[in-house]
């Protein structure tokens, strides 16, 4: 029995037990942003108090802000939705040394009931990263690429490169921002380089990177071929704009040209007229060769009966 009683006595405060607030488990956030933290609970804790603190134990956690204390203007505030049963903590300006564990805690209050909790392990990254690694775009359309820096970084250099080709890249200048003819960087000395790439083409896709200062993140831009419709129109567009090509003017004529052309006409004639005489030639030969077989014909055919006649005399006389 005694075992049993004791049991019930520690029950609520043991950590491994089902909760009755829940919150992400991991969390990352990059130097100098402000990082918002939403810790949800049951309906019944609608007007119990909430808090927030550091620490992973619930008897050594140094608490940080609570609902029912005024803020006192601090990076952390604290603000409880009843209606969503959610309460929100926001810590501006993280830096990194506010990594760590942190809790979401409801106080419920009594020695029978352990407050409801829920541990959160946050890490702030001194670095940058990219909202959208992955850009995607139609030919003729414009991208957007953003990438956060750290606060360290708020005045470093940044820069957009294509990646193999450092000729390609191009820098801010003093006032944090670049324009080019299809490439645009605008830097908001905030924590934020806005790149966008305009009138996509083919030739545009690929890997590019987003540096600040040493660090670089890697954007990959995906282009994907004008649409039908679109094309016919920007084809019409061209036509219209595009001056008809007019045909080319005749040369004048000159002497010279009268000459060559005379030349011509008189070496055609010269070619024509001997191969006129050449067909007739040919052709009076031919007639020539028929006239003699004709005649010798016409020979032999009176010989033959010049023959035939003295043959029949002679057999008269017999």
């Amino acid at each position: 029995m005694k075992v049993c009683f004791l049991l019930l006595v520690l029950l609520p405060w043991i950590p491994g037990l089902p909760c009755w607030v829940t919150t992400q488990e991991d969390l990352a956030v990059l130097e100098g942003k402000t990082l918002m933290v939403p810790c949800h609970y049951d309906p019944q804790y609608a007007s119990s108090v909430k808090y927030w603190c550091r620490g992973k134990a619930r008897e050594f956690c140094t608490s940080l802000a609570r609902t029912d204390q005024t803020p006192a203007g601090g990076k952390v505030s604290i603000f409880d939705d009843p209606i969503q049963q959610v309460f929100t903590v926001t810590v501006e300006n993280m830096k990194e040394e506010d990594s760590g564990w942190y809790m979401c805690g409801v106080e419920i209050g009594g020695f029978w009931k352990a407050d409801a909790v829920a541990f959160t392990n946050v890490k702030v990254i001194p670095g940058m990263s990219v909202v959208n690694n992955q850009l995607r775009g139609e030919e003729g359309t414009s991208v957007t690429a953003e990438c956060q820096y750290s606060e360290r970084h708020r005045d470093s250099e940044k820069k957009w490169c294509r990646s193999g080709d450092p000729s390609s890249c191009s820098l801010t200048g003093p006032g944090g921002s670049y324009q080019g003819p299809r490439l645009a960087l605008d830097d908001d000395k905030t924590g934020t380089l806005t790149v966008t790439i305009k009138s996509l083409q083919m030739s545009d896709m690929g890997w590019y990177w987003c540096s600040a200062g040493e660090l670089s993140m890697a954007v990959h831009v995906q282009v994907t071929p004008r649409t039908s419709s679109t094309a016919v129109s920007a084809t019409s567009q061209a036509a219209e704009s595009r001056p008809v090509a007019m045909a080319p003017q005749p040369k004048p004529t000159t002497k010279d040209s009268w000459r060559h052309h005379a030349l011509t006409l008189e070496a055609m004639a010269m070619w024509a007229a001997f191969m006129l005489a050449l067909v007739l030639a040919i052709v009076a030969r031919r007639l020539q060769r028929q006239g003699r077989f004709v005649k010798l014909r016409r020979t032999v055919g009176r010989n033959a009966q010049s023959k035939n006649t003295r043959d029949a005399a002679d057999l008269q006389v017999l």
